[in-house]
């Protein structure tokens, strides 16, 4: 078991940043495929980044890419999302969440969340 907290949502205006971090504990994340996935009230909870177990490899949803870079340092027990150039449609819960499964871009495929921290970006 892998046990996630996310941190450092927070509101900004439309063209700041944001860097979101995520503390794992327990079952060493090593083991997992890491992602982010955001979510606003009536939507599916959609993919954002995703970065496999090395570190070597990242995958991102086209609207993020060039913006948004996910990283990730299993000897600390942390994965980050540093968002640039923020847009009011980038506005969200985001969503830290391991991975056993195969697709590193589907929701199905990741076994851990966490509670999700508040991103708000004003125009």
């Amino acid at each position: 078991q892998v046990q996630l907290v996310e941190s450092g949502g927070g509101l900004v205006q439309a063209g700041g940043s944001l860097r979101l971090s995520c503390a794992a504990s327990g079952r060493s994340i090593s083991n997992y495929i890491m992602g982010w996935f955001r979510q606003t009230p009536g939507k599916e909870r959609e993919f954002v980044a995703g970065i496999h177990r090395s570190g070597g490899t990242t995958r991102y949803a086209d609207s993020v890419k060039d913006r948004f870079t996910i990283s990730r340092d299993n000897a600390k027990s942390t994965v980050n999302l540093q968002m640039n150039s923020l847009q009011p449609e980038d506005t969200a819960v985001y969503y830290c969440a391991a991975s056993s499964g195969l697709f590193i871009n589907r929701v199905d495929s990741y076994t851990y969340w966490g509670q999700g921290t508040q991103v708000t970006v004003s125009s």
